[in-house]
């Protein structure tokens, strides 16, 4: 069993198809198939269930991808250490809430690159509870998430703190405007919770949501009279369609916004990511 191997094996069991996975790693497909063949011939196991809609991991596969992962940690590591020096440079992968990448993250990205011009940082921007799994997986390296987060393998450091305000295209109280249709992101909105309390808590019900894939289109479709939002108030201020919204403050236990930025435990510790850690640390400033 060759490193190539797990990561092929790896690739096939995170995207469930070997289409997709061999497009990821820019395999051809053939060479997939032959190699997941191969892996289960010679470990004399199933690795995978083949259905119709696509590949899903036995028991056996369960079990080898946990150790996959760890040895494919630790190679990564081994050349991240071999390869580090003084001067920061290298991948380094960062995951943002969309609001935060708006309003914390340029300017400080920006002052980070000047100074070190020769770190290839990528930006992905999700919600919390996909970014935290996607720190856990592996797939980005931190991640700023709404805090706090609770979780055994992740450790986290305090960044800011912002308001959570409801936004309208016209005035009129926040029991009112709770009341019109609610713009969110995906499923996995951390502000959604909030808003179940918050509506209990005003004895409203059936309340009507409708989803939207980016910040801008919230904005405009509160703007426009779609119905309203929750937003923090910063991403508000700093966008173009600010103006054109009321800002309706809620009640005191609602408004908390805490942002943190989060990584695992047993992170190899990179010059690239200990220098954009300190960068972090000046956010709080």
């Amino acid at each position: 069993m060759e490193s190539g191997d797990l990561k092929i094996f790896r690739a096939v069991a995170r995207e469930g198809s070997i289409t997709k996975a061999a497009r990821m790693l820019n395999y051809v497909q053939s060479n997939v198939t032959a190699r997941i063949h191969n892996l289960e011939e010679d470990l004399n196991i199933k690795l995978f269930h083949r259905t119709n809609r696509g590949m899903k991991l036995t028991a056996a596969g369960e079990n080898l991808l946990q150790y996959a992962e760890q040895v494919l940690s630790l190679l990564d590591e081994a050349e991240k250490s071999a390869q580090m020096s003084q001067h920061p440079k290298g991948p380094l992968r960062i995951g943002s809430l969309e609001t935060t990448a708006v309003t914390h993250l340029p300017e400080h990205a920006a002052s980070f690159l000047r100074r070190f011009p020769e770190v290839d940082l990528s930006v992905n921007t999700a919600d919390t509870h996909n970014l935290i799994q996607q720190v856990l997986d592996h797939k980005v390296d931190g991640a700023f998430v709404y805090g706090p987060v609770e979780h055994t393998d992740i450790r986290q450091t305090p960044v800011s703190r912002d308001e959570l305000v409801l936004i309208s295209s016209r005035e009129g109280t926040a029991e009112d405007m709770l009341r019109q249709p609610m713009l969110f992101f995906g499923a996995g909105c951390s502000h959604r919770a909030r808003v179940k309390r918050l509506l209990k808590e005003a004895g409203i019900q059936n309340q009507k949501i409708i989803e939207f894939g980016t910040l801008e289109a919230i904005l405009r479709g509160v703007s426009a009279g779609l119905g309203t939002a929750l937003l923090p108030k910063s991403a508000v201020d700093c966008s173009t369609h600010g103006a054109n919204v009321y800002i309706h403050q809620l009640p005191a236990a609602y408004q908390d916004l805490e942002i943190v930025f989060i990584y695992r435990k047993d992170f190899f510790m990179t010059s690239a990511f200990q220098t954009f850690i300190d960068e972090v640390n000046e956010m709080k400033r």
